[in-house]
């Protein structure tokens, strides 16, 4: 089993942007949008993987993915998943960390998120400027809870 720890932030402003690769878009759908468990489809470019997700703590996921053939995806994406979204992802490398920054599409524009992957839950790691609020044991900004609750339909969006 491989296991996934990361911590994820809203964005103070724009500082990020100079240092950004280029941007991928992804295409995500998912068949289980469950606390316990998600299953997710998602597109980048021509390739396509499966996503299982299990809850360890806010912080820690159990994860299994797999590479599948596209066709296979968009087949999935079509006709079994119910909940979809689109994003554009870049990466910002910062003081020897990635950081994964996702700015949301459609119905969850203007939504911009930070992700960053550790080793641990405990590791230490730098705050670049730009680095607003920690929203990691916040269940409504995941990607299965926003493919469900749009951030356009939110009460009152950050």
């Amino acid at each position: 089993m491989t296991v996934e720890i990361e911590r994820r932030f809203l964005l103070k402003n724009d500082g990020w942007r100079a240092a950004a690769s280029a941007p991928k878009t992804l295409r995500q759908g998912y068949l289980s949008v469950e606390k316990a468990r998600t299953i997710r489809v998602r597109i980048v470019g021509e390739c396509a993987w499966l996503t299982l997700k299990g809850y360890i703590s806010d912080v820690s996921r159990s994860e299994f993915e797999y590479e599948i053939p596209l066709a296979h995806a968009e087949e999935m994406m079509a006709t079994m998943c119910p909940f979809k979204m689109e994003k554009r992802r870049y990466e910002v490398e910062f003081q020897g960390f990635t950081f994964e920054i996702d700015e949301y599409f459609g119905d969850n524009a203007p939504l911009i998120v930070a992700e960053l992957e550790l080793p641990s839950e405990n590791t230490p790691f730098p705050r670049p400027d730009w680095l607003g609020s920690e929203i990691t044991s916040e269940g409504k900004f995941t990607n299965a809870y926003l493919s469900k609750h749009p951030y356009s339909t939110w009460e009152q969006p950050l």
